[in-house]
């Protein structure tokens, strides 16, 4: 199976599906708040990023969203004087932005491809990227970790929201339906490798995407290893609703992450 197009194909469909939170544009009070320079944008499902994380103006500011599409995020940006570059593997997704571009006025570019390749853009192309929670649908992150300092400019700003791996170490079924944690799997994980043939299968049918579960050394310290510096960091709470987990531990982290000079 190519996970990248299957991925890309799962995503479009829930932008058709009109239900997928991530997917849902904003409204055009949003916007035009934006533009007056009150924004608050997200990199995990719920703590708003702190203004300290971004350029003390971004007029003017080259950004790249990195697998961000959806008509939330970029926009935002946009609106709030950035010259943003909207890339994502799903078209669907790519679609929102353009919508909530087209509606309020705003200038998006839109480009489709995989993360873990950039090379449509030269070397220091951008001041900021920003990486919302998405890489749980990506195998391999050192990929997009090398791509993502090589495209910033020295000085420039890696914005990341990813899983805490924990997430992926229980019986998902049995936590859906019952609340009951039951140790199951390791990291690093993958519904392709761990999942057994019939619950994968079953995902597949109902057209849901495949997701991976990464270490800590993956996340954070891949960043290191591309050269950057870790200079921001926060955990954030996911909802009781979607995982008992939750009432644990925080599920989500966020870093900032800074390209050396």
């Amino acid at each position: 199976m190519n996970v990248l197009r299957y991925n890309a194909e799962a995503w479009d469909r829930e932008v058709a599906g009109g239900q997928n939170p991530w997917s849902q544009p904003v409204t055009k009070l949003v916007i035009d708040q934006a533009r007056q320079g009150e924004f608050s944008i997200v990199l995990t499902p719920n703590r708003p990023v702190p203004r300290r994380w971004f350029p003390d103006t971004l007029d003017g500011t080259d950004l790249l969203g990195l697998a961000s599409g959806g008509g939330q995020q970029m926009p935002i940006l946009a609106a709030a004087g950035a010259k943003v570059t909207s890339f994502d593997a799903s078209s669907g997704q790519l679609g929102r932005d353009r919508l909530v571009a087209q509606r309020d006025g705003l200038t998006i570019k839109t480009v489709q491809g995989d993360a873990a390749d950039l090379s449509c853009f030269e070397s220091g192309s951008f001041d900021v990227v920003f990486h919302p929670c998405s890489n749980c649908f990506m195998e391999h992150l050192q990929p997009i970790w090398n791509e993502a300092f090589r495209v910033l400019r020295p000085g420039g700003t890696l914005l990341s929201g990813f899983h805490n791996g924990i997430l992926f170490l229980f019986d998902r079924e049995k936590d859906e339906k019952d609340g009951i944690l039951e140790v199951r799997y390791s990291l690093p994980y993958s519904d392709m490798r761990d999942l057994p043939k019939d619950s994968l299968q079953a995902m597949i049918d109902r057209n849901e995407a495949i997701e991976f579960g990464h270490t800590l050394e993956q996340q954070i310290g891949g960043q290191i290893r591309a050269g950057f510096d870790i200079t921001g960091f926060y955990e954030d709470n996911w909802s009781d609703e979607v995982t008992s987990i939750n009432q644990h531990c925080p599920l989500f982290i966020a870093t900032k992450a800074t390209k050396r000079h």
